[in-house]
């Protein structure tokens, strides 16, 4: 695949809750998007950011959403399904994977930011279809078949001074 350079346009999807849980599990910190928008994009042309975020009803969650679109992402909310039962169930697997095959058509880069694994065979799509997949999780939770499938994985873990607050 090609290398990185200033023409590229590029797309930056991130998997919020994916991120948070853990980067909450591992170091008990939270994520500077501002930094991980930064490094997602390397001096590129920007086309899209993406943050798709779940609704929880927790006081501090729309101040969060806010703060996103500060940054420069477009925020995706979906509430939080609660079942008969008592579990809780959101993902945007689905959604994040129709928006990143749109995308393709109108982008050189898309970055994934998330360590789901169900997200390898969309690389593998992408990859495909001529779009250079870079990747930037945790490595220590990434699912080894999606960093396998991307063209570039960058490991938060490894910088968690840059991209942890």
């Amino acid at each position: 695949m090609t290398e990185i350079h200033p023409g590229q346009r590029v797309a930056v999807l991130v998997d919020a809750q994916n991120l948070y849980h853990t980067a909450q599990s591992l170091h008990s910190r939270n994520i500077d998007y501002s930094a991980l928008l930064e490094k997602a994009v390397q001096d590129r042309q920007l086309t899209r950011a993406i943050a798709y975020v779940i609704r929880a009803e927790a006081p501090e969650e729309e101040s969060f959403f806010d703060a996103l679109v500060d940054i420069g992402f477009e925020t995706k909310i979906k509430n939080i399904k609660t079942f008969a039962d008592g579990t809780k169930k959101a993902d945007w697997d689905v959604g994040m994977s129709l928006d990143a095959v749109t995308l393709a058509n109108h982008v050189d880069t898309i970055v994934l930011c998330t360590g789901d694994g169900d997200f390898s065979r969309l690389c593998s799509h992408l990859r495909h279809e001529g779009v250079r997949v870079e990747v930037m999780a945790f490595e220590s939770s990434t699912a080894e078949e999606l960093i396998d499938e991307a063209d570039a994985f960058l490991d938060l873990g490894e910088r968690h001074e840059t991209f942890l607050l």
